[in-house]
Protein backbone atom coordinates (compact mmCIF):
# COMPACT_ATOMS: atom_id res chain seq x y z
CA UNK A 1 0.00 0.00 0.00
CA UNK A 2 1.20 3.16 -1.18
CA UNK A 3 2.09 5.76 2.04
CA UNK A 4 0.94 9.08 1.25
CA UNK A 5 3.06 11.87 2.16
CA UNK A 6 1.75 13.71 5.37
CA UNK A 7 2.92 17.74 5.73
CA UNK A 8 2.46 18.72 9.10
CA UNK A 9 0.77 22.13 10.23
CA UNK A 10 4.36 23.45 11.33
CA UNK A 11 6.41 22.93 7.96
CA UNK A 12 2.84 24.44 5.93
CA UNK A 13 3.56 27.40 7.87
CA UNK A 14 6.03 30.35 6.03
CA UNK A 15 8.90 31.11 8.41
CA UNK A 16 8.22 34.02 10.58
CA UNK A 17 9.36 37.55 9.36
CA UNK A 18 12.20 39.03 11.77
CA UNK A 19 11.81 42.18 13.39
CA UNK A 20 15.24 44.23 14.95
CA UNK A 21 14.27 45.93 17.59
CA UNK A 22 17.41 48.25 18.87
CA UNK A 23 17.13 49.26 22.93
CA UNK A 24 15.84 47.49 25.22
CA UNK A 25 13.95 50.82 26.96
CA UNK A 26 10.57 51.43 27.73
CA UNK A 27 9.77 51.55 23.22
CA UNK A 28 11.68 48.65 22.73
CA UNK A 29 10.00 46.23 25.41
CA UNK A 30 6.55 47.47 23.98
CA UNK A 31 7.11 47.03 20.55
CA UNK A 32 8.32 43.37 21.23
CA UNK A 33 5.41 42.71 23.77
CA UNK A 34 3.06 44.21 21.19
CA UNK A 35 3.99 42.65 18.27
CA UNK A 36 4.52 38.85 19.74
CA UNK A 37 0.51 39.39 21.11
CA UNK A 38 -0.62 40.68 17.61
CA UNK A 39 0.97 39.72 15.00
CA UNK A 40 3.44 36.78 13.52
CA UNK A 41 7.14 38.55 13.40
CA UNK A 42 9.83 37.43 15.56
CA UNK A 43 10.93 40.51 17.54
CA UNK A 44 14.86 40.15 18.30
CA UNK A 45 15.84 43.08 20.59
CA UNK A 46 19.65 44.49 20.55
CA UNK A 47 20.64 46.25 23.76
CA UNK A 48 23.76 48.01 23.57
CA UNK A 49 24.07 47.94 27.56
CA UNK A 50 23.99 45.33 30.30
CA UNK A 51 20.73 46.66 31.62
CA UNK A 52 17.31 46.35 30.67
CA UNK A 53 15.08 49.90 30.73
CA UNK A 54 17.66 52.18 29.72
CA UNK A 55 16.90 55.86 31.16
CA UNK A 56 13.83 53.74 33.00
CA UNK A 57 16.21 50.94 34.50
CA UNK A 58 16.50 51.00 38.53
CA UNK A 59 19.96 51.29 39.19
CA UNK A 60 21.00 49.17 42.39
CA UNK A 61 24.06 50.38 44.70
CA UNK A 62 24.88 48.14 48.35
CA UNK A 63 20.94 47.58 48.70
CA UNK A 64 19.77 50.45 48.08
CA UNK A 65 17.73 51.78 44.47
CA UNK A 66 17.63 54.90 42.30
CA UNK A 67 15.37 55.56 39.71
CA UNK A 68 17.76 57.45 37.42
CA UNK A 69 15.68 60.83 36.20
CA UNK A 70 12.28 59.95 37.98
CA UNK A 71 9.53 58.27 36.62
CA UNK A 72 6.28 58.64 37.47
CA UNK A 73 3.51 55.83 36.08
CA UNK A 74 0.48 58.54 34.79
CA UNK A 75 -0.68 58.50 31.74
CA UNK A 76 -4.27 59.30 29.45
CA UNK A 77 -3.58 57.19 27.38
CA UNK A 78 -5.92 53.53 27.61
CA UNK A 79 -3.55 51.36 25.65
CA UNK A 80 -0.80 52.38 27.66
CA UNK A 81 -2.62 52.18 30.94
CA UNK A 82 -3.97 48.61 29.90
CA UNK A 83 -0.47 47.28 29.22
CA UNK A 84 0.54 49.03 32.93
CA UNK A 85 -2.25 47.25 34.50
CA UNK A 86 -1.28 43.73 32.50
CA UNK A 87 2.02 43.37 33.75
CA UNK A 88 2.01 45.27 36.84
CA UNK A 89 -1.22 45.13 38.56
CA UNK A 90 0.09 45.86 42.17
CA UNK A 91 1.78 49.43 41.73
CA UNK A 92 1.78 51.55 44.66
CA UNK A 93 -0.11 54.84 44.67
CA UNK A 94 2.44 57.75 45.60
CA UNK A 95 1.51 61.14 46.38
CA UNK A 96 3.29 63.84 43.86
CA UNK A 97 5.11 66.37 46.03
CA UNK A 98 7.47 68.64 44.39
CA UNK A 99 8.63 71.66 45.19
CA UNK A 100 11.14 74.22 44.01
CA UNK A 101 14.00 75.63 46.47
CA UNK A 102 14.78 78.99 46.47
CA UNK A 103 16.33 82.17 48.46
CA UNK A 104 16.66 78.96 50.80
CA UNK A 105 12.70 78.46 50.82
CA UNK A 106 10.44 75.74 49.68
CA UNK A 107 7.47 77.09 46.98
CA UNK A 108 4.70 74.97 45.56
CA UNK A 109 5.55 73.81 41.99
CA UNK A 110 3.93 74.38 39.83
CA UNK A 111 3.17 77.45 41.71
CA UNK A 112 0.31 78.06 44.05
CA UNK A 113 -1.35 81.52 45.01
CA UNK A 114 -1.47 79.77 48.59
CA UNK A 115 -0.26 82.36 51.59
CA UNK A 116 2.84 80.77 52.34
CA UNK A 117 3.88 81.40 48.58
CA UNK A 118 3.21 85.07 48.82
CA UNK A 119 4.99 85.23 52.12
CA UNK A 120 8.13 83.65 50.96
CA UNK A 121 7.93 85.89 47.52
CA UNK A 122 7.04 89.00 49.15
CA UNK A 123 4.50 91.23 49.09
CA UNK A 124 6.54 93.38 46.27
CA UNK A 125 7.84 90.52 44.43
CA UNK A 126 4.09 89.05 44.05
CA UNK A 127 2.99 92.39 43.21
CA UNK A 128 5.59 92.37 40.32
CA UNK A 129 4.80 88.68 38.57
CA UNK A 130 1.19 90.25 38.69
CA UNK A 131 2.18 93.23 36.90
CA UNK A 132 4.46 91.50 34.68
CA UNK A 133 1.73 88.77 33.94
CA UNK A 134 -0.53 91.55 32.79
CA UNK A 135 2.15 93.08 30.55
CA UNK A 136 2.95 89.87 29.10
CA UNK A 137 -0.73 89.17 28.08
CA UNK A 138 -1.48 92.73 26.40
CA UNK A 139 2.15 92.83 24.70
CA UNK A 140 2.34 89.18 23.35
CA UNK A 141 6.07 87.30 22.10
CA UNK A 142 5.97 86.16 19.06
CA UNK A 143 6.79 82.64 20.11
CA UNK A 144 10.50 82.07 18.13
CA UNK A 145 11.97 80.93 21.30
CA UNK A 146 11.62 78.87 24.99
CA UNK A 147 12.13 82.28 26.62
CA UNK A 148 9.43 84.03 24.24
CA UNK A 149 6.72 81.06 25.27
CA UNK A 150 7.66 80.95 28.69
CA UNK A 151 7.01 84.79 29.30
CA UNK A 152 4.11 84.47 27.01
CA UNK A 153 2.12 82.42 29.74
CA UNK A 154 3.83 83.69 32.74
CA UNK A 155 5.69 86.70 32.84
CA UNK A 156 8.70 88.08 32.85
CA UNK A 157 9.34 88.24 36.54
CA UNK A 158 7.85 84.93 37.21
CA UNK A 159 9.82 83.65 34.18
CA UNK A 160 13.56 85.16 35.70
CA UNK A 161 12.55 84.02 39.18
CA UNK A 162 12.01 80.49 38.77
CA UNK A 163 12.39 79.13 34.59
CA UNK A 164 15.58 80.97 33.25
CA UNK A 165 18.00 79.96 35.23
CA UNK A 166 16.83 76.29 36.05
CA UNK A 167 16.06 75.93 32.02
CA UNK A 168 19.46 77.20 31.84
CA UNK A 169 21.11 74.31 33.77
CA UNK A 170 19.62 71.42 32.26
CA UNK A 171 20.56 72.32 28.45
CA UNK A 172 23.74 74.45 28.96
CA UNK A 173 21.65 77.02 27.02
CA UNK A 174 19.97 80.44 27.57
CA UNK A 175 16.33 79.99 27.02
CA UNK A 176 15.93 82.58 24.41
CA UNK A 177 18.34 80.18 21.79
CA UNK A 178 15.90 77.45 22.40
CA UNK A 179 13.31 76.35 19.66
CA UNK A 180 9.72 77.03 21.52
CA UNK A 181 9.17 73.18 20.56
CA UNK A 182 10.43 71.97 23.93
CA UNK A 183 7.80 74.28 25.27
CA UNK A 184 5.36 72.84 23.06
CA UNK A 185 6.24 69.38 24.27
CA UNK A 186 6.72 69.69 28.17
CA UNK A 187 4.30 72.98 29.31
CA UNK A 188 2.00 73.30 26.56
CA UNK A 189 -1.04 73.33 28.68
CA UNK A 190 0.19 74.89 31.73
CA UNK A 191 0.06 78.82 32.40
CA UNK A 192 0.10 81.67 34.95
CA UNK A 193 -3.87 81.31 34.21
CA UNK A 194 -4.47 78.24 34.64
CA UNK A 195 -2.42 78.09 38.38
CA UNK A 196 -5.25 81.01 39.10
CA UNK A 197 -7.89 79.10 37.85
CA UNK A 198 -6.88 75.63 39.76
CA UNK A 199 -6.44 78.16 42.86
CA UNK A 200 -10.13 78.60 42.79
CA UNK A 201 -11.44 75.86 41.61
CA UNK A 202 -12.60 76.65 38.48
CA UNK A 203 -9.91 74.73 36.47
CA UNK A 204 -12.27 71.61 34.60
CA UNK A 205 -9.26 70.63 32.79
CA UNK A 206 -6.45 69.89 34.81
CA UNK A 207 -3.20 69.99 33.42
CA UNK A 208 -0.79 66.31 34.11
CA UNK A 209 1.89 68.78 35.86
CA UNK A 210 -1.09 69.26 38.35
CA UNK A 211 -1.89 65.53 39.33
CA UNK A 212 -1.67 64.56 43.21
CA UNK A 213 -0.83 60.81 43.01
CA UNK A 214 0.68 58.45 40.21
CA UNK A 215 1.52 54.96 40.16
CA UNK A 216 4.96 53.36 40.78
CA UNK A 217 6.22 49.95 40.81
CA UNK A 218 7.67 49.25 44.40
CA UNK A 219 11.22 48.67 43.53
CA UNK A 220 11.33 51.29 41.49
CA UNK A 221 10.41 51.79 36.85
CA UNK A 222 12.99 48.80 36.26
CA UNK A 223 10.94 46.39 38.12
CA UNK A 224 8.18 46.90 35.82
CA UNK A 225 10.64 46.81 32.65
CA UNK A 226 12.43 43.79 34.12
CA UNK A 227 8.96 42.05 33.76
CA UNK A 228 8.12 43.38 30.45
CA UNK A 229 11.53 41.29 29.49
CA UNK A 230 10.19 38.50 30.88
CA UNK A 231 7.00 38.54 29.26
CA UNK A 232 8.77 39.23 25.87
CA UNK A 233 11.45 35.88 26.48
CA UNK A 234 8.36 33.95 27.76
CA UNK A 235 6.47 34.55 24.51
CA UNK A 236 9.13 33.99 22.38
CA UNK A 237 11.21 37.13 21.97
CA UNK A 238 14.68 37.50 21.81
CA UNK A 239 16.55 40.01 23.98
CA UNK A 240 20.60 40.15 22.96
CA UNK A 241 22.18 42.08 26.25
CA UNK A 242 25.92 43.55 25.60
CA UNK A 243 25.10 43.90 21.64
CA UNK A 244 25.83 47.16 20.20
CA UNK A 245 24.98 48.06 17.01
CA UNK A 246 27.88 49.68 15.01
CA UNK A 247 26.52 49.37 11.12
CA UNK A 248 23.32 49.56 9.62
CA UNK A 249 23.07 48.55 5.92
CA UNK A 250 20.44 49.58 3.50
CA UNK A 251 19.67 49.39 -0.31
CA UNK A 252 17.90 50.58 -2.29
CA UNK A 253 14.29 49.46 -0.79
CA UNK A 254 15.15 49.95 2.59
CA UNK A 255 17.12 48.52 5.38
CA UNK A 256 18.35 44.84 5.09
CA UNK A 257 20.71 44.41 8.11
CA UNK A 258 22.37 45.56 10.94
CA UNK A 259 26.07 44.75 12.08
CA UNK A 260 26.94 44.80 15.82
CA UNK A 261 30.33 45.67 17.25
CA UNK A 262 31.74 42.46 17.52
CA UNK A 263 31.16 41.94 13.85
CA UNK A 264 28.09 39.68 14.07
CA UNK A 265 25.49 40.49 10.83
CA UNK A 266 21.98 39.95 11.73
CA UNK A 267 19.00 40.30 9.07
CA UNK A 268 15.60 41.47 9.32
CA UNK A 269 12.47 42.16 7.43
CA UNK A 270 11.74 44.91 9.98
CA UNK A 271 13.75 47.37 11.91
CA UNK A 272 12.68 49.54 14.83
CA UNK A 273 15.55 51.89 16.25
CA UNK A 274 15.27 53.53 19.47
CA UNK A 275 18.98 54.84 19.80
CA UNK A 276 19.70 58.45 19.18
CA UNK A 277 19.21 59.59 16.07
CA UNK A 278 22.44 60.89 15.77
CA UNK A 279 23.92 57.97 15.82
CA UNK A 280 21.64 56.01 13.73
CA UNK A 281 22.14 58.26 10.54
CA UNK A 282 26.25 57.65 11.59
CA UNK A 283 25.78 54.14 11.30
CA UNK A 284 24.29 53.65 8.32
CA UNK A 285 25.54 53.43 4.66
CA UNK A 286 24.52 56.18 1.93
CA UNK A 287 23.29 58.80 3.43
CA UNK A 288 22.31 62.30 1.62
CA UNK A 289 25.16 64.85 3.31
CA UNK A 290 22.63 67.03 4.44
CA UNK A 291 20.97 64.71 6.57
CA UNK A 292 23.83 62.95 7.62
CA UNK A 293 25.24 66.79 8.77
CA UNK A 294 22.12 67.91 10.93
CA UNK A 295 21.73 64.63 12.24
CA UNK A 296 25.83 64.96 13.13
CA UNK A 297 25.00 68.22 14.98
CA UNK A 298 21.99 67.05 16.89
CA UNK A 299 22.75 68.22 20.73
CA UNK A 300 21.98 66.50 23.59
CA UNK A 301 22.21 66.92 27.28
CA UNK A 302 23.71 64.22 29.28
CA UNK A 303 23.06 63.92 32.75
CA UNK A 304 24.60 62.64 36.16
CA UNK A 305 23.41 61.06 39.32
CA UNK A 306 24.95 61.55 42.83
CA UNK A 307 23.73 58.93 45.43
CA UNK A 308 23.98 59.64 48.90
CA UNK A 309 22.83 58.29 51.47
CA UNK A 310 22.35 60.32 55.21
CA UNK A 311 21.07 59.50 58.13
CA UNK A 312 19.01 62.80 58.07
CA UNK A 313 18.38 66.01 56.23
CA UNK A 314 18.69 69.53 57.41
CA UNK A 315 15.26 70.15 55.44
CA UNK A 316 12.95 67.71 57.58
CA UNK A 317 9.10 67.62 57.66
CA UNK A 318 6.11 66.00 58.95
CA UNK A 319 8.18 64.04 61.76
CA UNK A 320 10.57 62.29 59.47
CA UNK A 321 14.45 63.12 58.81
CA UNK A 322 13.56 64.39 55.32
CA UNK A 323 10.52 66.49 53.38
CA UNK A 324 7.79 64.85 51.97
CA UNK A 325 9.05 66.09 48.18
CA UNK A 326 9.11 63.20 45.60
CA UNK A 327 11.61 66.08 43.36
CA UNK A 328 12.70 69.37 44.84
CA UNK A 329 14.10 71.77 42.26
CA UNK A 330 17.08 73.45 42.86
CA UNK A 331 16.43 77.36 41.78
CA UNK A 332 19.22 78.90 43.40
CA UNK A 333 22.04 80.07 41.79
CA UNK A 334 25.14 79.66 43.54
CA UNK A 335 25.25 75.97 42.99
CA UNK A 336 25.11 73.96 39.38
CA UNK A 337 22.57 71.43 41.15
CA UNK A 338 19.33 70.88 38.90
CA UNK A 339 16.97 68.49 40.60
CA UNK A 340 17.37 66.52 44.07
CA UNK A 341 15.45 63.15 44.27
CA UNK A 342 14.19 61.71 47.28
CA UNK A 343 13.95 57.76 46.63
CA UNK A 344 12.10 57.45 50.18
CA UNK A 345 8.84 58.89 48.83
CA UNK A 346 9.21 57.29 45.46
CA UNK A 347 8.61 54.12 47.58
CA UNK A 348 9.98 52.97 50.76
CA UNK A 349 11.25 49.90 49.16
CA UNK A 350 13.70 51.94 47.70
CA UNK A 351 15.47 52.24 50.52
CA UNK A 352 17.21 49.44 52.52
CA UNK A 353 17.21 51.26 56.08
CA UNK A 354 13.86 52.93 56.12
CA UNK A 355 15.28 55.01 59.33
CA UNK A 356 18.22 56.79 56.43
CA UNK A 357 17.29 59.34 54.18
CA UNK A 358 18.74 57.88 49.90
CA UNK A 359 18.64 60.99 47.85
CA UNK A 360 19.84 61.60 44.08
CA UNK A 361 21.78 65.12 43.08
CA UNK A 362 20.64 65.77 39.56
CA UNK A 363 23.31 66.99 37.27
CA UNK A 364 22.90 68.25 33.84
CA UNK A 365 26.04 68.46 31.79
CA UNK A 366 27.96 67.35 28.42
CA UNK A 367 29.53 64.97 27.82
CA UNK A 368 33.32 65.66 28.15
CA UNK A 369 33.01 68.82 30.02
CA UNK A 370 34.87 69.46 33.55
CA UNK A 371 31.43 68.20 35.75
CA UNK A 372 31.64 64.77 33.10
CA UNK A 373 35.33 64.32 33.49
CA UNK A 374 35.75 64.98 37.52
CA UNK A 375 36.92 61.66 39.11
CA UNK A 376 33.83 60.36 40.45
CA UNK A 377 35.50 60.99 44.83
CA UNK A 378 36.45 64.40 43.45
CA UNK A 379 32.52 65.08 42.11
CA UNK A 380 30.81 63.64 45.04
CA UNK A 381 33.11 65.35 47.40
CA UNK A 382 32.00 68.97 45.15
CA UNK A 383 28.05 67.62 45.06
CA UNK A 384 28.51 67.01 48.87
CA UNK A 385 29.58 71.01 49.05
CA UNK A 386 27.02 72.18 47.29
CA UNK A 387 24.34 70.49 49.56
CA UNK A 388 26.43 71.86 52.43
CA UNK A 389 26.33 75.29 51.26
CA UNK A 390 22.30 76.00 50.28
CA UNK A 391 21.61 74.24 54.09
CA UNK A 392 19.92 70.92 52.89
CA UNK A 393 22.70 68.38 54.27
CA UNK A 394 25.30 68.56 56.87
CA UNK A 395 28.64 66.44 55.43
CA UNK A 396 28.89 64.42 58.72
CA UNK A 397 25.68 62.83 58.07
CA UNK A 398 26.70 61.32 54.69
CA UNK A 399 26.96 57.01 55.28
CA UNK A 400 27.28 56.03 51.86
CA UNK A 401 27.87 57.56 48.42
CA UNK A 402 27.88 56.80 44.06
CA UNK A 403 27.72 57.92 40.91
CA UNK A 404 25.93 57.03 37.79
CA UNK A 405 26.65 58.65 34.39
CA UNK A 406 24.02 58.76 31.23
CA UNK A 407 24.85 59.84 27.90
CA UNK A 408 22.04 61.19 25.48
CA UNK A 409 19.75 61.44 28.29
CA UNK A 410 17.41 64.66 26.63
CA UNK A 411 17.47 65.46 23.04
CA UNK A 412 17.86 68.72 23.03
CA UNK A 413 16.07 71.96 20.57
CA UNK A 414 18.23 74.29 19.61
CA UNK A 415 21.78 74.20 17.08
CA UNK A 416 20.72 71.76 13.60
CA UNK A 417 17.49 70.79 15.45
CA UNK A 418 15.97 73.30 13.26
CA UNK A 419 16.79 71.45 9.99
CA UNK A 420 15.72 68.04 11.76
CA UNK A 421 12.70 68.13 8.75
CA UNK A 422 15.76 66.91 6.41
CA UNK A 423 16.30 63.81 8.65
CA UNK A 424 13.02 63.18 8.97
CA UNK A 425 12.73 63.26 5.06
CA UNK A 426 15.26 60.63 4.53
CA UNK A 427 13.74 58.08 7.08
CA UNK A 428 10.78 58.38 5.72
CA UNK A 429 12.11 56.58 2.43
CA UNK A 430 12.63 53.23 4.30
CA UNK A 431 9.51 51.74 4.75
CA UNK A 432 10.52 48.94 6.79
CA UNK A 433 12.21 51.28 9.25
CA UNK A 434 10.09 53.01 12.30
CA UNK A 435 11.66 55.20 14.63
CA UNK A 436 10.88 54.90 18.28
CA UNK A 437 11.12 56.50 21.72
CA UNK A 438 12.82 59.47 23.14
CA UNK A 439 15.89 59.38 21.59
CA UNK A 440 14.48 57.09 18.71
CA UNK A 441 12.65 60.20 17.31
CA UNK A 442 14.60 63.43 19.46
CA UNK A 443 12.18 64.15 20.91
CA UNK A 444 11.73 64.61 24.39
CA UNK A 445 8.78 62.29 24.99
CA UNK A 446 7.66 60.88 28.79
CA UNK A 447 7.64 57.35 29.20
CA UNK A 448 3.98 56.80 28.15
CA UNK A 449 4.75 58.75 24.93
CA UNK A 450 7.87 56.74 24.28
CA UNK A 451 5.94 53.79 24.66
CA UNK A 452 2.66 54.91 22.65
CA UNK A 453 5.33 54.97 19.63
CA UNK A 454 6.31 51.67 19.98
CA UNK A 455 2.32 50.75 19.60
CA UNK A 456 1.34 52.60 16.84
CA UNK A 457 4.79 51.68 15.21
CA UNK A 458 3.24 47.98 15.65
CA UNK A 459 -0.15 49.19 14.28
CA UNK A 460 1.59 50.69 10.94
CA UNK A 461 3.20 47.37 10.95
CA UNK A 462 0.23 45.13 10.86
CA UNK A 463 -1.76 47.53 8.60
CA UNK A 464 1.08 48.08 6.15
CA UNK A 465 1.12 51.66 6.47
CA UNK A 466 3.69 54.23 7.19
CA UNK A 467 5.37 55.13 9.92
CA UNK A 468 3.21 58.86 9.78
CA UNK A 469 0.96 58.73 13.49
CA UNK A 470 4.32 57.22 14.61
CA UNK A 471 5.67 60.94 14.30
CA UNK A 472 2.57 62.34 15.50
CA UNK A 473 2.38 60.93 18.96
CA UNK A 474 2.68 63.98 21.39
CA UNK A 475 2.28 66.74 19.06
CA UNK A 476 -1.00 67.60 19.26
CA UNK A 477 -3.95 67.01 21.87
CA UNK A 478 -3.48 64.41 24.47
CA UNK A 479 -1.31 66.16 27.69
CA UNK A 480 2.12 66.32 28.95
CA UNK A 481 3.36 65.49 32.47
CA UNK A 482 6.17 68.00 33.37
CA UNK A 483 9.63 66.51 34.63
Amino acid sequence: MEKKNIVTEHEEKTPAKTAIIIGAGPAGLTAAYEMLKSTDYKPIILEASAYIGGISRTALHNGNRMDIGGHRFFTKDKRILALWKEIMPDMLTRPRVSRIFYRRKFFDYPLSLKWRTIRNMGVWRTLLVGAGYVTARIFRRKEVSLEAFMINRFGTPLYKMFFKDYTAKVWGRDPSVIDASWGAQRIRGLSLKKLILTALGLNKERETSLIEEFSYPKHGPGEFYEQLADKVRELGGEIRMNSEVAGITRDAVGLTHVTLANGERVEGDYFFSSMPIKDLLAAMNDVPSEAADVAKNLPYRDFMTVGLLADKLKIKEGGKNYPPDCWIYIQEHDVKLGRLQIFNNWSPYMVEDENTVWIGLEYFCDEGDDLWEMPDDAFIDFAVDELEKIDILERGDVKDSVRLRVKKAYPAYFDSYSEFGLVREFLDKMPNLYCIGRNGQHRYNNMDHSMLTALCAVDALKNGTNAEKVWNVNTEGGYHESA
